[in-house]
């Protein structure tokens, strides 16, 4: 059984660690390893050794920057389906959905290999008689990263790779249910030519992450998770002086309109509800059906939902694996009864699925909950699983009520071939990240990724051009070189162009 321990300073150490977690393969409910669990003591000689780091690489050109970014890129796409098996093996999720996580976390290492575009400031001459006027952007230092269990690639290449190019030190603290896939990027980073110390990985619980919240010399932390601890992280780091992005949970609607093409709907509805097992901060976890679409849509959601193949990820048959943990299915399972139990109808039960062979693996089927309430458990919580439940609207007017009364606002879509409509919708609901016949609108990696009201604690979303002014400062300077033995024309007065 393998031990995953910390990456710091460019090799692997099993620092103070004495506590351990038990890694998981979900999909045969068996312990594959351990994890070593930080210590303050860890944590604190991972910030140090990237502070020493940090000064070093800081002062590297752009160009250098670059060139290793382009390297770690090549290696990445090289060794993308042996970073995917590493992911399905500790996640679940099928081989395939596992190779477009690497994927959508490669498009930001392409974002950041423009860095010296990205970075370019600003000039202004003659702004008064002799005097220029520019500003740049610096680096902070050490930077972190705490990431979550369901995205172990993606979610830290859209906070490193930025970070890194800006010319900071990386501390990565990823989840400690699929650590291995952190400390092979970090192998890799090395491969690539990137100086020991600039990445760092720290596997841990609480403690690492309380560690990272108050070290003095960490600059920012970004955050992907749950609300509840988005909102703790932002706190705690807040009143540290740093700087935050806490991306927190969601509850995802689309609505279906009566002149919307119900194949090509459920067809993307069924995809983005239970791809990945529903664990996924962008699913579609719940469908708005608009006007007379209601019965007709559930009816199609219902055969599809029966049609998807559920089994280990590694099977190239399958179409949705397992869920991380028993814990996790156990809750999912809880939530689907508890639906049943407050006067909803489930068309689709997925709670009783039993894959042979895999007798032990934590596997949740598809899921469809029609005739869903707002004041239902299965609605006011983030699921996280593959449930998809079903509410009622008579107008657009009343689905956009209904989203904007939510407190999450990560994504959302519609379905419809009307217009204004569409552009009603747009304009209409209070959520970060909008689909038009999209239902996991995930923006590129040269646009920003976040959501609003409990879905986003903190000013910046990620990646893309804000991730750029996340992990860096800006300087402005007003320069004057005087003639040799010229008078400044200096004055008590208030400095004003002249």
């Amino acid at each position: 059984m393998k031990t995953i321990e910390h990456w710091i300073g460019g090799t692997f150490t099993a620092g103070t660690s004495t506590r351990r977690g038990r890694v998981l393969d979900p999909a045969r409910g068996e312990q594959t390893g351990d994890v070593l669990l930080a210590t303050s003591q860890d944590v604190d000689e991972a910030v140090r050794t990237a502070r020493v780091a940090a000064a070093g690489w800081a002062e590297t050109s752009t160009s250098r920057r670059t060139k290793v970014l382009f390297s770690f890129r090549e290696i990445v796409n090289a060794r993308a389906e042996e970073i995917a098996r590493v992911i399905t093996a500790e996640h679940g999720k099928v081989l395939s959905d596992a190779l477009g996580e690497v994927q959508r976390g490669l498009e930001v290492v392409e974002f950041a290999c423009g860095i010296p575009q990205l970075l370019k400031g600003e000039y202004s001459d003659q702004v008064s008689t002799d005097v220029d006027l520019f500003a740049f952007r610096q680096p902070l230092g050490v930077v972190a990263g705490i990431t979550p269990f369901n995205f172990p690639a993606m979610v830290p290449m859209w906070m490193f790779p930025i970070a890194i190019a800006c010319g900071n030190a990386f501390v990565l603290k990823p989840s400690e249910r699929d650590p291995s896939t952190s400390n092979l990027l970090a192998e890799m980073w090395k491969e690539a030519g990137l100086p020991d110390g600039v990445f760092n990985v720290v596997h841990g619980d609480k403690e690492a992450v309380d560690a990272l919240l108050d070290h003095p010399d960490v600059a920012a932390i970004s955050f992907v998770g749950s609300t509840p601890i988005a909102k703790y992280i932002h706190e705690r780091g807040t009143a540290n002086g740093k700087r935050i992005q806490a991306l927190g949970g969601a509850k995802n609607h689309a609505i279906v309109l009566p002149d919307a093409d119900l194949d090509f709907a459920t067809d993307h509805l069924t995809a983005a509800a239970f791809g990945s097992a529903g664990e996924r901060c962008m699913a579609i976890s719940a469908t708005v059906a608009v006007g007379g679409a209601g019965d007709r849509l559930v009816e199609v959601l219902d055969a599809k939902a029966r049609a998807i193949k559920v089994g280990p990820g590694l099977d190239p048959a399958s179409e949705m694996g397992p869920v991380v943990t028993a814990e996790a299915r156990d809750r999912i399972v809880g939530f689907i009864g508890s639906g049943e139990e407050q006067g909803a109808k489930v068309t689709v039960d997925g709670r009783d699925l039993v894959v042979p062979g895999h007798e032990n693996g934590f596997f949740v089927g598809p899921t469809v909950i029609d005739q869903v309430g707002t004041d239902m458990d299965v609605y006011t919580n983030e699921i996280f699983g593959p449930v998809l439940s079903v509410l009622r609207a008579d107008t657009v007017d009343e689905a956009i009520a209904l989203i904007n009364a939510n407190p999450y606002g990560n994504g959302t879509a519609v379905f419809t071939n009307d217009g204004g409509a569409a552009r009603r919708f747009m304009r209409g609901v209070q959520v970060g990240m909008i689909g038009i016949n999209v239902p996991v609108p995930v923006p590129m990696a040269f646009y920003s990724f976040g959501g609003w009201k409990d879905s986003l604690f903190g000013d910046r979303h990620i990646h893309g051009p804000e991730g750029v002014s996340f992990y860096t400062r800006g300087k402005v300077v007003t320069a004057r070189w005087p003639h040799i033995g010229g008078s400044a024309g200096a004055s008590l007065d208030m400095p004003t162009a002249q």
